[in-house]
C-alpha cells in the first residue's frame, strides 16, 4: 500500500464533491457546513461532499445537501452498490456564531444538518458514525480507498471519526 506522505491529495472547497476509487488523501474545512462520506468496503470506492446549504440541488450544484446526496447515491447505485453496504459518515453543522440570547432559530448549520439525516434516513442509509453540531469548526481527512476519517476541532488534537 502507497505511505499517507505519497497519496495525491486534494482540497474539498466549500461546494465541491470527490469521489475515488484509488489511495487519495482529502482533506476540508468545516463550519456551518456538512461534510458527509460514503465508503463501500467491498468496492473500495469512497466519497465526500462539503455543502453549505440544505435545499437547491435541483440544478445538480454540490453547494447543496440535496444535490449533492443525490449525486452521491446516483454514482453508487451506477456501480451496482447496494444501500446496505454503504458506510455513511457525517460532520460539520456547527453554530459557529454565539447567540447573546438563547434562540430557536434554526441556524443554517442545523438546517443542514436536519436536510442530510432526513435524506439519508429516507434512503434507508445508516450512519456508523458523526461529529456535529456544537460550536467549533472542524478539519476531516478522508481517505476513500479505506473510509477512514480524522478529524480535528478547533483547537484540538486529532482523532479518529
Amino acid at each position: 500500500m502507497t505511505p499517507l506522505s505519497h497519496l495525491p491529495k486534494t482540497y474539498l472547497k466549500p461546494g465541491d464533491l470527490s469521489v475515488s476509487e484509488t489511495p487519495a488523501e482529502v482533506s476540508t474545512v468545516l463550519g456551518s457546513c456538512v461534510a458527509v462520506t460514503f465508503y463501500s468496503p467491498q468496492q473500495l470506492v469512497g466519497a465526500i461532499c462539503h455543502a453549505m446549504l440544505p435545499h437547491g440541488g435541483d440544478n445538480g450544484s454540490f453547494k447543496y445537501v440535496d444535490g449533492a446526496l443525490r449525486y452521491m447515491l446516483e454514482y453508487f447505485d451506477r456501480r451496482g452498490i447496494k444501500r446496505s453496504e454503504i458506510m455513511v459518515k457525517i460532520f460539520g453543522g456547527a453554530d459557529m456564531f454565539e447567540a447573546e440570547t438563547p434562540s430557536k432559530i434554526q441556524t443554517v448549520g442545523r438546517q443542514n444538518l436536519e436536510a442530510a439525516q432526513r435524506i439519508l434516513q429516507h434512503n434507508r442509509l445508516h450512519v456508523t458514525a458523526k461529529d456535529i453540531g456544537g460550536g467549533r469548526g472542524r478539519k476531516l481527512l478522508f481517505y476513500p480507498h479505506t473510509g477512514e476519517v480524522f478529524l480535528k476541532r478547533l483547537g484540538q488534537q486529532w482523532r479518529d471519526g
